[in-house]
């Protein structure tokens, strides 16, 4: 299992950068899969597979792409979305 960090509002992890998006962010660049599976999407929300089945069943989640029989989630509309969620902070 691959480690993932949660910044402000990007996600980065460990190792490697084969099929990734780069984006910047001030001096430093932050490196995130374009498609995430469930469970890295499931790691990076910090819940179960089971609940982002649920979410994606309940159409919860943006960036839903299934493939077959195969789920996949964009990592910028995941991103953005979970942006949107997040709760003003006092200096805002």
């Amino acid at each position: 299992m691959e480690t993932w960090f949660i910044t402000r509002t990007r996600a980065t992890r460990g190792s490697g950068d084969t099929g990734r998006n780069e984006l910047a962010d001030g001096d430093h660049r932050t490196a995130f899969p374009t498609l995430l599976t469930v469970d890295e999407a499931a790691h990076l929300l910090r819940t179960t597979r089971r609940a982002i089945y649920a979410m994606i069943e309940r159409r919860q989640l943006p960036g839903v792409i299934r493939i077959r029989r195969r789920v996949l989630l964009r990592a910028d509309d995941l991103l953005h979305w979970l942006d949107q969620k997040r709760a003003p902070s006092p200096e805002e």
